[in-house]
């Protein structure tokens, strides 16, 4: 048989680079040390294979260096591109990502809260549907565009100013009839500002202005059917078209120049979220562009603070328009 050896240690690592335990611990653990004596401890951690027992830091530490993160789903670009965002965010400061895609389901996100705190991770990040979620006291929580109360830090992107954003560019582009089209939740929260900002600047330009909303799951085909309600001998009955997401932007691009309406040159549609086919090249559509990278920096930064007293209870981040091709400039 052959024989087994015990994995290397940190007594292993101090005595190989001739230095005090002390020394190996500031150096795995970032703490600054002398240049000398972190190369040193480098090269023996190098030459032994030395491999930090996390669950062993943990129970000194009583940390997992792990937090939890759930949002909707992966599908949508916007949550895939938030998530990778967040998990380099984690990664940089050594946690690990714990990901649950809930699938816009209240009772599974409370399911997941529950195991979440099991694993005892060390703090929890969601886009949360379920305006009743439970979270232990003693578990940090940063809420992504929902605002659960002055307890409880929440990120968003300035909504409101994003959908001003976009009836203002549609009036400089010439637009004077303009639509806007959202799906999405009951719930109160963030992105519901992005109507406000809209409505809120149309009534300042004087522009005549048309809403369709309906509610989240319900089909594309109503937002289809409002289309072509609003066609009239291959014309549209507005020239500006606001939608709530890339997504749905994209959609009705489609559906546009399906029925002969061609974009940008009848009807300029702006979306909002800034996604990217293979989330790096070129833009859906002329949208607003969410700081997604800020967002989860900003997330990470918060859930992992000592200090959460002086938390804000919202941090509202800045958007900025960006030409997709589905509006004239």
């Amino acid at each position: 048989m052959s024989e087994t050896t015990s994995a290397p240690t940190m007594k292993d690592v101090a005595r190989e680079a001739g230095v005090a335990l002390g020394t190996v611990s500031k150096v795995i653990n970032g703490i600054p040390v002398g240049e000398s004596y972190r190369k040193r401890v480098e090269e023996a951690v190098a030459k032994l294979n030395y491999r930090v027992n996390s669950y062993a830091k943990g129970l000194k530490t009583n940390k997992t260096y792990t937090v939890a993160v759930m949002v909707p789903n992966l599908v949508s670009p916007f949550f895939s591109r938030l998530v990778n965002s967040i998990n380099r965010a984690l990664a940089s400061r050594k946690h690990r990502m714990l990901l649950y895609a809930t699938d816009y389901d209240p009772a599974q996100e409370q399911e997941y809260v529950i195991l979440a705190e099991q694993q005892k991770v060390d703090g929890i990040i969601c886009l949360s549907y379920n305006p009743e979620l439970k979270v232990s006291d003693n578990v940090p929580l940063v809420s992504i565009d929902r605002y659960f109360g002055a307890q409880i830090p929440c990120v968003a992107s300035d909504n409101y100013g994003g959908g001003r954003m976009a009836a203002e560019k549609l009036y400089e582009n010439g637009c004077r009839k303009l639509a806007f089209m959202r799906i999405g939740s009951r719930l109160t929260n963030e992105p519901n500002k992005r109507k406000d900002g809209f409505i809120s600047a149309c009534e300042d330009l004087g522009v005549e202005y048309t809403l369709k909303i309906v509610d989240d799951f319900t089909p594309y085909s109503a937002f289809e059917d409002f289309l072509r309600e609003h066609l009239r001998g291959g014309k549209l009955d507005f020239d500006g078209i606001f939608c709530v997401t890339d997504s749905l932007a994209y959609q009705t691009v489609r559906s546009l120049r399906s029925m002969g309406v061609r974009v940008p040159e009848d009807v300029q549609i702006i979306g909002f979220d800034g996604v990217r086919y293979f989330g790096d090249q070129d833009l859906f559509c002329s949208t607003i562009v969410q700081p997604v990278d800020q967002i989860a920096e900003t997330c990470v930064e918060m859930v992992l603070e000592k200090d959460r007293s002086k938390a804000p209870s919202l941090v509202c981040l800045p958007v900025e328009f960006a030409w997709g091709g589905t509006t004239l400039k």
